[in-house]
């Protein structure tokens, strides 16, 4: 599986008009594996999309065909991403929820130890917050844009570069699992820690699915 993720900027107020557009671009033989709309932590008029290709893409092909040269997108830095842990398959993500998109640096000694880490609280972490993690993505280092992003960390920072993307079913549920209760999830919170100091850097937003199949956000977050 060959994943590209896609920060969109559009142009004030344009941001709904481009995301109902990327739902009905022509990727020749990729899919939109989903599209997600700001929620806390990004600009208001900032989409994020992934795409997903049968075969080895760049990320300037990828962003083309996905956007082309649309008057109303501003700018947009895509990256390639090569699947870690997750996902396993092709099955995007379809329920409405809060979905986390982290960002992370990590010294190339530390990095088995983090994907350890990650496969062993993962479970726990889903099992105590209703919660599933969509996948571990390690960035391959083909990306367009500047060269400098500095909401990805692309060409600010050495390492590992990877971004995690998580889904609880609301924010209050975002609170609920930094706040472990009894022993189970307190194991859970000491290994995601671990994994938090084992990194050089890292910067998390949050965004809703536009891509939901069951419910649409329709609240003013940013």
């Amino acid at each position: 599986m060959h994943f590209v993720h896609h920060r969109i900027e559009a142009a004030p107020r344009a941001w709904a008009a481009v995301a109902q557009r990327l739902s009905k671009a022509d990727l020749k033989g990729g899919t939109l594996y989903g599209a997600w709309r700001s929620q806390i932590g990004r600009p208001r008029d900032e989409i994020q999309a992934m795409t997903l290709w049968p075969a080895e893409t760049s990320a300037r092909a990828a962003e083309q065909a996905l956007l082309g040269g649309a008057a109303d997108v501003r700018h947009t830095v895509s990256q390639v991403l090569v699947p870690t842990l997750r996902p396993t398959d092709a099955t995007p993500p379809t329920r409405q929820g809060n979905y986390a998109f982290r960002w992370f640096a990590t010294p190339e000694p530390h990095w088995p130890e983090f994907l350890d880490l990650c496969a062993g609280a993962w479970p726990g972490f889903e099992a105590a917050y209703d919660s599933q993690v969509v996948g571990l993505w390690q960035a391959s280092g083909d990306c367009t844009g500047a060269g400098r992003d500095e909401a990805s960390g692309a060409g600010l920072h050495a390492g590992v570069r990877s971004l995690l993307l998580t889904r609880r079913p609301n924010l209050a549920m975002w609170e609920r699992s930094k706040l472990p209760s009894g022993a189970a999830e307190a194991a859970v919170r000491d290994k995601l820690s671990r994994r938090y100091d084992l990194c050089d850097w890292t910067v998390v937003s949050t965004s809703t699915l536009l891509t939901a199949t069951d419910t649409q956000d329709t609240a003013r977050w940013t």
